[in-house]
């Protein structure tokens, strides 16, 4: 099953809403709040490649108060 990582910048105060839309998302399997030069890792698993893309691409990367990604696909 394809899966990725994917690494948000987020607006400042905006971390717990973004956080709280990613766990609505149902292939999102895990996501954290992290210090650092990102502020939430975000694990993804999707049913094909390009359904991860579309996750990514139009739910994740358009939750309001992201600013940036970093998508890191994971190889078996």
């Amino acid at each position: 099953m394809p899966m990725a990582f994917v690494l948000l910048n987020v607006e400042p105060g905006g971390e717990d809403e973004v956080l709280q839309a990613l766990n609505g998302i149902a292939e999102v399997k895990e996501a954290y709040r992290v210090y650092g030069v990102y502020d939430t890792v975000v694990k993804l698993e999707a049913a094909s490649a390009e359904r991860l893309k579309e996750l990514i691409t139009w739910k994740v990367r358009r939750l309001n108060k992201v600013r940036s990604t970093l998508t890191m696909l994971a190889v078996e």
